[in-house]
């Protein structure tokens, strides 16, 4: 069965693989890469990759685009529960008429995937906030990193938003805790990271601006001003500087606590921009386990 759809003007820009995700269905993204390699998938009736920007007016053809994974099944969907939904919704910061914004909480993903179920999108999808429309992500947030995160309410706005982050005029500081003393109070992290795409390693330029805010011989406050948006950029670059974000599981000595706490000490504290000369300017409140190991460990957060 073949089916053809012709690109509007809004989605003009956006990759291939969220165009599907977002106005066909949700469908694992391995499952999309699939469908692309086997041409099942084709732009202007030629094989496109999964970073393919469809363009106003390209021609998406599906061939028998198969839908479910090798077991036959769909993959899950989070339903949230009316307290889930409650919940979420009263850590919003913002709430206008084109986004929200929210202080996000760890251990919460941004979309559903075969790892995580409990996700912002399927929870605000069903939220009457978003009654006549549909959550957008506009950005990433580790599932485990908290703190302020945007969603849009249609597809202009998250079109306007992402461009901003793309073009780097969207603002963000983070606050870490992380293990030992910095060497240097300020600087500039500047790396080569990588990261993997089916086993194949993906070299990207890295670039944080940093400021310790308080620190003894066990531990630093740190604030990151991240230029880049690399996957995992503020853990791995602390890592590789031998100052791993306590919590941090992934990216950790072998002389790190295991155990020494739950939860990854990493927040998205502020985020800036401006949208047709209006300024935007959100905060975050740290979490109650990160004020706690602020306390415990003698670092104070002065005005940042």
């Amino acid at each position: 069965m073949k089916k053809t759809y012709s690109v509007e003007k809004t989605f003009s820009g956006m990759r291939i693989d969220r165009w599907i995700r977002n106005s066909i269905k949700k469908i694992p993204q391995g499952l999309i890469e699939k469908n692309l390699r086997k041409g099942s998938i084709k732009v202007n009736g030629k094989k496109i990759k999964s970073s393919y920007k469809i363009k106003e007016n390209d021609q998406i053809i599906f061939y028998n685009l198969e839908f479910k994974d090798s077991t036959g099944k769909e993959k899950y969907k989070f339903i949230p529960s009316k307290d889930v939904i409650k919940s979420n919704e009263k850590l919003i910061i913002d709430n206008n008429d084109n986004f929200i914004v929210l202080n996000k909480s760890s251990g919460v993903s941004v979309q559903g995937g075969t790892k995580s179920k409990k996700n912002l999108v399927d929870i605000f999808s069903n939220s009457k906030i978003f009654n006549n429309t549909k959550p957008f992500s506009v950005h990433r947030l580790d599932k485990d990193t908290s703190g302020v995160f945007m969603m849009a309410k249609n597809r202009e706005t998250a079109q306007l938003l992402t461009s901003l982050f793309r073009l780097r005029k969207v603002h963000k500081t983070y606050l870490a805790i992380c293990h030992g003393e910095l060497e240097k109070n300020s600087g500039i992290w500047e790396n080569d990271l990588t990261r993997f795409e089916k086993n194949k390693p993906i070299i990207e330029k890295a670039k944080t601006i940093y400021k310790v805010l308080d620190k003894n011989s066990i531990c630093s406050l740190v604030e990151m001003k991240p230029i880049t948006g690399r996957k995992h950029q503020l853990r791995k670059q602390l890592f590789a500087i031998g100052n791993p974000i306590y919590g941090d599981q992934k990216y950790r000595l072998k002389t790190s606590n295991k155990g020494v706490n739950k939860n990854l000490m990493l927040h998205s504290y502020k985020i800036k921009f401006m949208i047709n000369g209006i300024k935007y300017n959100y905060t975050a409140l740290l979490p109650d386990y990160f004020q706690k190991l602020l306390s415990i460990k003698r670092l104070k957060l002065s005005n940042t």
